[in-house]
Parts: C-alpha cells; structure tokens; sequence
C-alpha cells in the first residue's frame, strides 16, 4: 500500500488535532521510512520481480522493518519519544496506533511475505495485490475518505495552506499511479533511494499543518 498509509495520516488529524500532520505521516510510514535504510545498509534485502509480474518487488527478509513483533516495538518508542515531548497520552497513542497501522494495511495487500517476528515461520499476507484494480479501487476511496476527513477537520490559515495542501494530495496521487503503472524499478538500490525520497513528503506535510488550523479554533 501506499495511498493508504498517507490516507490513515490524514485521518488520524481529527483524533488528535495538536499533532502536525508531518508527524502523522511520519508514525505511519515509519517503517517504509525505516526500510531503505536497512537495504542501503544490507541488514533487509528486496529483489526485482521478472518482468511482467504483477507485484514488481518480491521482499525476500524484511524483518526489523516489517515483522509485526518489530512493528509493535517501534510504536511503542515512538508513542513514548512522543509522550515525552508532548505530554499527550492521547496523541502518544494515536502516533503508536499509526506505526501499528502500516504492517495490517500491509498485510492486506501483500502476499505472504510479512514476518510475524523476527525468524518466524510463515509469513503472512492476503495477496490483494494479485488483484490489481481491486487494491487500486481499495486504496482510491481510503485516500478519499482520509483526505475528506483531514480537509474537515481543518481549514487554512493562508494562500499557502490550501495550494500545498492540494499540492501534496496530487502529487500522492500522481506517485501512486507511477506506482501502479510505470516501469519497474532499475535496481535495488533506485528502489532504496526513492524509498528515502519519503522523507520530504514528511517534511511537505509539516509545512502544510503549519498553515492550517483545527476548525473551531
């Protein structure tokens, strides 16, 4: 999934309207920020599909990112960094259920794949992704219902807050579609170097709450 991940950021904008959105999005694509760092660095490997294959990337060991014992455990550090510097019990939980988040999305999607724990035995996937236009259908009205929710939910404080807004909603969309639809990646490290990409649609969306405001406030 991608869409959904950045849908589920949005989303979450109701539950806990002090946290930036940048924040939002950082919990729940932690772990697919994690990822291209550990490919980078040896420690997870990912392979490119033959050509024609309907899921691009086939993930051969990913466990420090994307088991759900290691997913579990960075919630739980990242709801407590957030805890700490916010005071929030509320918001520290809304930040780990968004890292929490991303591996079920994901099981959803991929096919079995997901560690359950570091060495465990199966991994564990729905395989929506066999599906194409199903998954892109799912992962449309998710993104639409999220991004409803957010636009809702807060209002601009200035010029800036509604075109970067829109902005970063259809260059998701646009990613998406390359995602779905373009050519497959050259190469590992590509993959890992667009991975790291991520981080300035982090930074796009911090600067995008910074101009808006929860509506009633």
């Amino acid at each position: 999934m991608f869409l959904s991940h950045f849908a589920l950021g949005f989303a979450a904008k109701p539950l806990a309207p002090r946290v930036s959105l940048g924040t939002l999005f950082l919990a729940t694509q932690f772990v697919d920020l994690l990822w291209p760092t550990l490919l980078l660095l040896g420690l997870e490997s990912v392979r490119i599909a033959p050509a024609g294959a309907t899921i691009p990337l086939v993930f051969e060991h990913y466990p420090i990112s994307h088991s759900l014992l290691a997913v579990i455990g960075w919630a739980v550090l990242l709801g407590a960094l957030h805890f700490t510097a916010r005071r929030s019990v509320r918001a520290a939980v809304v930040v780990a259920g968004l890292v929490v988040s991303h591996w079920l999305l994901d099981l959803i999607v991929h096919v079995p794949d997901l560690p359950l724990a570091p060495g465990a035995a199966p991994p564990v996937g729905l395989g929506l992704w066999q599906l194409p236009l199903a998954a892109l259908a799912l992962e449309g009205a998710v993104f639409a219902v999220g991004a409803a929710l957010y636009l809702r939910s807060t209002q601009a404080r200035d010029a800036t807050g509604r075109l970067a807004l829109w902005g970063l909603l259809a260059l998701l969309v646009v990613i998406h579609l390359v995602n779905q639809f373009g050519p497959p990646p050259p190469s590992v490290d590509a993959v890992a170097w667009v991975g790291q990409a991520q981080w300035l649609l982090v930074a796009w969306a911090y600067a995008v709450d910074a101009h808006r405001v929860a509506r009633g406030r």
